[in-house]
């Protein structure tokens, strides 16, 4: 029985294992080869500061509210309101020996991400921002530089990544919209390549993880918000 118990035991765990692995294979492998975006993915702001790069995320979300609202939640939301979140990067400060977190960071992806170095390198009101940094992420508690525009898309220190990402809201209709995350990496030289490449491979599914953990709360916020609105268009 305890022999049985114990091979239940070591499955259940050399299964993910395994699957982990062959993600971090895959991942590796795959490093410099972006997936080209499809014709409603394509980003003429975001070009202008990474028309090239060697890691590309993008993720999407239907949200039953109005573009602006849907940004607006897109800034407000929280990375510390989701379980799954803390849990990764608890995680990552495990795995890199990091210090935790500043616990007196503002609130919200836009005030916080601002206050640890990112900055604001475009943006179209109520409909999009583009954020920037170079950086070190293979540090286990990494420092954001963030950069002027013109700037950040000249810089070329070989010993950083260079990252930008959007937060981004497409109207479909006057009152729903598509939510849009694109995040782009760009190593500066084959030192930074190597060790983000090792970085990306190892930790991409937590990184992951994040995005879509901010996607499902940015969408219940931004459809709680609009509720009242809508309730008074209909009303009239």
């Amino acid at each position: 029985m305890n022999r049985r118990f114990a091979g239940l035991v070591c499955g259940s765990i050399a299964a993910p294992a395994a699957l982990y692995g062959a993600y971090v294979g895959a991942t590796w492998l795959r490093y410099g080869r972006p997936r080209a975006p499809k014709a409603a993915e394509t980003d003429p702001l975001l070009d202008r500061f990474m028309p090239q790069y060697e890691v590309v995320e993008r993720h999407n979300s239907f949200v039953r509210a109005p573009a602006e609202i849907v940004l607006r939640a897109a800034c407000e939301v929280d990375f510390e309101d989701s379980p799954i979140i803390r849990a990764v990067f608890r995680a990552r400060e495990l795995l890199l020996g990091a210090q935790p977190g500043e616990p007196s960071l503002p609130r919200g992806v836009l005030a916080k991400t601002q206050a640890l170095g990112w900055r604001i390198l475009s943006e179209v009101p109520g409909r999009e921002i583009v954020m920037g940094a170079v950086t070190q992420p293979w540090e286990p508690n990494p420092v954001f530089h963030g950069l002027k525009s013109d700037e950040f898309a000249s810089f070329r220190d070989p010993d950083y990544v260079k990252i930008a990402w959007t937060l981004r809201a497409d109207p479909v209709t006057a009152e729903t919209s598509i939510f849009r995350t694109e995040t782009r990496v760009l190593a500066c030289g084959p030192a930074s390549r190597a060790k983000f490449r090792k970085y990306w491979a190892l930790l991409s599914p937590g990184i992951r993880l994040i995005r879509l953990g901010l996607l499902r709360s940015l969408r219940q916020e931004a459809e709680r918000k609009s509720t009242p609105i809508l309730v008074e268009r209909t009303a009239y």
